[in-house]
């Protein structure tokens, strides 16, 4: 009978201790914007950058970010270890659309962990970094309702 409870305990710990990577929907948008391209990828450089991006363009069409930094301060590591914490950065896409107008496709991608000893996954994005916010801090931006 003990053995079965021990069997029984140490079965349920480790059933309980274990999880599924949760899957999370891409944080993609895809729109057409009406403005110049010239003056979308400035509105997109210019959002990043007060998010705390440091923007790369790595042609005249795509731009990549490193991971944006969330805390700055002496106890980060008593924070991240305590509560865990995402990372997040960007990848955008401006092409040319129609006459004036400009397609613009922004990509989200977070990593989050929840404690110092974890390790990182992919996680849903944070509200103010996700792609529907950003968009709006570019059409905010280009004065765009």
């Amino acid at each position: 009978m003990i053995r079965f409870g021990a069997a029984f305990f140490f079965a349920t710990l480790l059933l309980g201790c274990s999880n599924l990577p949760k899957s999370h929907d891409p944080d993609v948008i895809d729109v057409t914007i009406p403005a110049s391209t010239e003056q979308v990828k400035t509105a997109v450089t210019r959002v990043l950058r007060d998010g705390g991006y440091k923007v790369d363009w790595r042609d005249a069409q795509t731009l990549t970010t490193s991971f944006r930094e969330e805390t700055q301060s002496p106890w980060d590591w008593l924070y991240l270890w305590r509560f865990g914490t995402i990372k997040s950065r960007v990848e955008a896409m401006v092409t040319p659309s129609a006459e004036e107008d400009a397609r613009l496709r922004l990509q989200v991608l977070s990593e989050g962990k929840d404690g110092l000893f974890t390790s990182w996954e992919n996680v849903q994005s944070a509200l103010p970094q996700n792609a529907e916010n950003q968009l709006r801090l570019i059409k905010n931006a280009l004065h765009i309702l």
